[in-house]
């Protein structure tokens, strides 16, 4: 453990995932002594197969498996599952968090003017994804390029890292705002499980750890929980703040995919355009997926003669807005479709059969629906406040978890937003409060 555990800081962040890191860069560049406590490791990224699975495919720690041969992962690592996401950015939902009278306009702005945010340069956009965007289009739907957190000078066109972890940098992550936070004096401790928030006095004092297999206590009048949408409900639940088990959204996805044949691709940056619907909770991208994960999705459904289809095999996201449902408990996850979660998947898989027909794809199958956004478990207006406090004072959650509602479309973007958010309000009470 970095120095002394006994050490008192202004703030401890639990979780370095996109929502604590951002908290934790804006404390610490206001000058307040940041305490950043990782579950995961910070090795860096090698951006291989073994590394990942290390980090989101571990049965009952990154990945569950529900009852209805469905997965859901997240990234138990430094930066979260940020470091192995698609990159994709999506705009805060302003209408649903002006319900709360929650602004995010002006950080958004701020965050957009300095982090590495755009549409990919054309000679990024792979093949792949360009022959499903002209196949859109064609269809008469509105394909354009998605924002990515990507720098393109550092991007090498022809790779197929991202999801496995960008070991180039090109891919921005979490890991970027915590080391700048290191820069400002903030510790981040890895490896390090919190077991439970300490309560003294009737309001937050700081956390119990187990690190190297040890237990210790770290002391703070602030802690921010970013633990993420199953791992901050947890924390809840095992500080006696909330209850065992607590409904979720996740975003399901269902992969659907044809092959053509004058094509030879499946190396490329995936979900580089798309379009949504989100009046009918359905988002749509190209995915090109790496080799392995796609024959698994092959397997997985019976699709045994097309796994060494891969490279001319086309393959679209079909993402939803699922309902909030299921339950978070302190062992296990697990969680359904509703008859109306279905009913979003036959609309949006029936759109890209069309596209890839479009495309001139034969063979078309889908793959089972997975998800990587688990949110919506400790909500705005109902676990916490507009500032993101729990009922115990000192206590904050800045994660997925504060998401009010599912809208289905990537939180990263939102949780910097959020984090920035509380990161200036609590420099400014610390900057207020009587010298020790």
């Amino acid at each position: 453990m970095p120095r002394s555990i006994g050490s008192l800081y202004d703030a401890i962040v639990v979780g370095s995932g996109p929502g604590g890191a951002s908290v934790a860069r804006t404390l610490a560049a206001a000058g307040a002594r940041v305490l950043i406590l990782e579950q995961g490791g910070a090795a860096p990224v090698a951006g291989t197969l073994t590394q990942m699975a290390g980090m989101a495919a571990v049965p009952g720690k990154g990945a569950f498996f529900h009852r209805d041969a469905s997965l859901l992962v997240r990234g138990i690592t430094a930066g979260g599952s940020s470091t192995i996401n698609f990159a994709t950015a999506a705009a805060p939902p302003a209408a649903l968090f002006a319900r709360y009278g929650i602004d995010l306009a002006d950080d958004e702005r701020a965050l957009r003017a300095e982090l590495p945010l755009g549409a990919l340069p054309d000679n990024l956009v792979g093949p792949m994804a360009r022959r499903i965007a002209t196949a859109a289009q064609a269809a008469g739907l509105p394909w354009r390029k998605l924002d990515k957190m990507i720098r393109p000078q550092a991007c090498r066109t022809g790779c197929w890292r991202c999801v496995y972890g960008c070991p180039f940098g090109a891919k921005w992550t979490a890991r970027d705002f915590i080391d700048e936070a290191c820069r400002h004096g903030a510790v981040l401790a890895a490896d390090t499980r919190v077991e439970r928030v300490i309560v003294e006095n009737g309001r937050a004092a700081g956390v119990k750890v187990t690190h190297e297999g040890a237990p210790h206590t770290v002391l703070s009048p602030l802690v921010i929980l970013a633990a993420g949408g199953i791992g901050t409900p947890r924390l809840l639940h095992s500080s006696g703040l909330g209850p065992a088990s607590v409904p979720f959204f996740s975003d399901p996805v269902v992969a659907v995919m044809g092959t053509v044949g004058d094509l030879q691709g499946g190396a490329e940056v995936p979900m580089a355009a798309g379009f949504a619907l989100p009046e009918e909770g359905l988002s749509f991208a190209d995915l090109a997926l790496p080799r392995p994960m796609y024959q698994a999705f092959a397997a997985q459904v019976g699709r045994f003669d097309r796994l060494h289809a891969h490279a001319r095999t086309l393959s679209i996201m079909v993402k939803i807005a699922d309902d909030t449902g299921g339950g978070v408990g302190p062992r296990w996850v697990d969680k359904t479709l509703t008859a109306a979660d279905r009913a979003k998947f036959e609309r949006g898989i029936a759109i890209a059969r069309d596209v890839l027909l479009h495309a001139g794809a034969k063979h078309v199958f889908g793959s089972h629906h997975f998800a990587a956004h688990p949110g919506g478990t400790a909500q705005i207006g109902k676990v916490v406040d507009t500032g993101l406090q729990t009922r115990m004072p000192g206590l904050f959650v800045c994660d997925a978890a504060v998401l009010p509602a599912p809208w289905g479309l990537p939180p990263t973007l939102t949780l910097l937003c959020l984090g920035r958010r509380l990161g200036r309000h609590l420099a400014t009470a610390l900057s207020e409060r009587p010298a020790a």
